[in-house]
């Protein structure tokens, strides 16, 4: 089966996976913690690598594997490259889940949900 003929459904699956194991490694996960509390405008990425304390080649890695999945965007400001976690593809990827969850089998409601983001 090519790309082409994926149902778009099995398309939005495999994104979403890729999406997840991208933040399935711990520091990246600590990365996305990090960047959501600074957000909208984000954080220089020395910044980053000083509050979490991962080398910078290290950091580099995990970045960019943020970034080829939508997670993270970057923009350049002089010499300064400045991380900001992808509001909207979170949106899209929780939107995904909380959709799954709650179409087939009202397994967590949506009350627990917002109680637990307060």
């Amino acid at each position: 089966m090519t790309p082409r003929t994926i149902p778009k459904a099995a398309k939005d699956v495999a994104k979403y996976a890729d999406m997840m194991s991208a933040m399935g490694a711990e520091p990246r996960l600590r990365i996305m913690q990090l960047l959501l509390s600074a957000h909208p405008k984000g954080m220089v990425v020395g910044d980053v690598q000083q509050e979490l304390n991962i080398p910078n080649s290290t950091l580099s890695h995990h970045l960019e594997k943020l970034k080829a999945e939508d997670l993270v965007e970057v923009r350049r400001d002089g010499t300064f490259l400045w991380y900001r976690a992808n509001a909207d593809s979170l949106e899209e990827l929780l939107g995904f889940l909380y959709a799954e969850c709650c179409r087939r089998n009202p397994a967590v409601q949506p009350e627990a949900i917002i109680r637990i983001c307060k």
